[in-house]
């Protein structure tokens, strides 16, 4: 497998394509000001605390307060909230947690209005993003994400990632992290760290204690609510969970973008430096990619498979429903239930698909074609689970139920993404009237017209392929576009552009 990462900045957003061989697996949106993403840090002050939640409600600049649960609160958040008060009063020299005296641990099964008050003033995490009317979901439990592992304040516990099967790899990581990890911070080791050698995860471990660094410089005179430290953005976010060998090319059409995303790999893998690319040409950068039309043909409420097979995704406020079809797939040669369980495996690889690239969280149950015989559905749920075994959100898939549902939970921290693939008639644009396309070209040249007073030689159309087609298409001397430079005096070029409907069009001289 091959991943390439596929960025295209756009005036008030960042759109990120994890592309796998070639097919669309991740697609993230972030804003320009994005603020409350996962993994920020902020100053936070106590608004209400109500007992019957055994939670409090907290002001952390969002128009929403945010959410914080006593089992959100960790063990440790008595120490916490000792570093934050002196750090704030000016009363810390140090970040050093050497010499800290901790507090002691709270009760697991406690209540919270013993340990925090209204107007208490605590450092929080983002956990989960807004979503729909809700606030943030917050924690005290903080956790700093490095490339090879993720430090924890006021701990002192070395953990190593489950999926490194291993165990004298599992002891040698320990017993190095132990030797050098500072005083009064834990230890969670990521799989990547596998085969380390002690010089990359030791810098990976300053690096990471830089950012505690920052966290008490500017922890000092605050006043609550601020942002204490920002998480990475979502490109090198994505490049510190999955960058490995496997990654073939990043591709961005922004060089500031693409100038960070260099100096995050030169701190982080200075080979892969290379792999960053500036997009050129005048083709936008997803078409170039067959992204968009990877986009629109994956997130309609029909997913087509293949070979007639498709699924029908349905979105409610409680859960997601996945309705398996499998359309004209029939292979004479196998009887039902050899069919029914090849149209089902081939849904599932395309479901643990869906799920990741629309990041769908909560409840989602899917409907697979009836399998008759035990083996079929027990070959069908480890095939879902093998489909799913490298999405990173946290799930849990249950075995098919006797009207075979397989039942599956999946962590959402983000928003599910939604992209509209229903698009307004162009010729009315739901109005119910049609606009002659027969005035397009006159439009369009009427503009031109305008631009002609603009000292350039050089003007660009872009505009929906088949219009472009159109006006390119003939003999080179009888084409529509090489009147107009006869008539113009200029050099025109039209460009089709997939994002445009067919009677949008945008004109830019150069």
């Amino acid at each position: 497998m091959k991943f390439d990462l596929i960025i295209d900045s756009r005036s008030s957003e960042v759109v990120i394509a994890l592309l796998c061989d070639g097919q669309l697996i991740e697609l993230h949106k972030q804003k320009h000001d994005n603020n409350f993403s996962v993994g920020d840090i902020y100053l936070g002050k106590i608004k209400k605390v109500v007992p019957g939640l055994n939670a409090a409600f907290v002001n952390v600049g969002y128009e929403r307060d945010g959410f914080l649960h006593y089992l959100d609160l960790g063990s440790q958040v008595n120490s916490l909230k000792k570093f934050t008060e002196k750090a704030i009063q000016n009363k810390l020299n140090t970040a050093s947690l050497k010499n800290f005296k901790s507090e002691k641990n709270i009760d697991k099964d406690g209540k919270i209005v013993d340990t925090i008050k209204s107007g208490d003033h605590l450092l929080l995490q983002i956990s989960k993003e807004p979503i729909s009317t809700k606030g943030p979901r917050l924690t005290t439990e903080l956790s700093l994400a490095g490339r090879y592992m993720v430090l924890t304040p006021f701990s002192d516990k070395v953990s190593v990632s489950q999926k490194i099967a291993k165990s004298e790899e599992k002891a040698r990581l320990k017993k190095l992290i132990r030797s050098i990890k500072p005083p009064g911070f834990g230890v969670i080791i990521r799989t990547v760290a596998t085969g380390k050698k002690v010089a990359e995860l030791d810098q990976d471990l300053k690096n990471l204690y830089k950012k505690w660094q920052v966290i008490s410089k500017k922890l000092k005179g605050s006043k609550a609510p601020v942002k204490i430290l920002g998480e990475l953005n979502r490109s090198s976010t994505i490049l510190r969970d999955l960058l490995d060998a496997k990654f073939n090319n990043i591709i961005v059409n922004n060089t500031e973008i693409a100038q960070e995303l260099k100096d995050y790999l030169a701190r982080i893998s200075p080979e892969q430096e290379k792999i960053v690319k500036i997009h050129k040409g005048e083709t936008p950068i997803f078409q170039k990619y067959n992204i968009t039309k990877q986009i629109k043909g994956a997130f309609g409420k029909n997913v087509t498979i293949k070979n007639g097979t498709y699924l029908v995704i349905e979105h409610t406020e409680a859960l997601h429903v996945i309705d398996v079809n499998s359309g004209k797939k029939v292979d004479a040669k196998k009887n039902q239930e050899e069919n029914a369980l090849e149209v089902n495996i081939e849904a599932a690889k395309e479901i643990a698909r869906q799920l990741r690239l629309r990041d769908m969280g909560g409840i989602i149950v899917v409907d697979f074609i009836d399998q008759k015989f035990e083996k079929n559905r027990k070959l069908l749920f480890e095939s879902l689970k093998k489909a799913m075994s490298t999405d990173k959100a946290k799930h849990n898939i249950l075995p098919p139920t006797k009207f075979g549902l397989i039942q599956i939970t999946r962590q959402r921290v983000r928003p599910a993404l939604t992209i509209d693939t229903l698009e307004k008639c162009p010729m009315c644009d739901g109005g119910g009237k049609i606009d002659s396309s027969l005035l397009l070209i006159d439009q369009i040249e009427n503009k031109i017209a305008n631009l002609t007073v603009i000292k350039s030689n050089k003007i660009q159309i872009a505009t929906h392929p088949f219009v472009a087609s159109y006006i390119n298409k003939g003999w080179f001397f009888s084409s529509i576009r090489h009147k107009w430079e006869n008539k113009f005096k200029k050099t025109i070029k039209v460009v089709g552009d997939d994002r445009l409907h067919l009677l949008q069009y945008s004109i830019v001289n150069k």
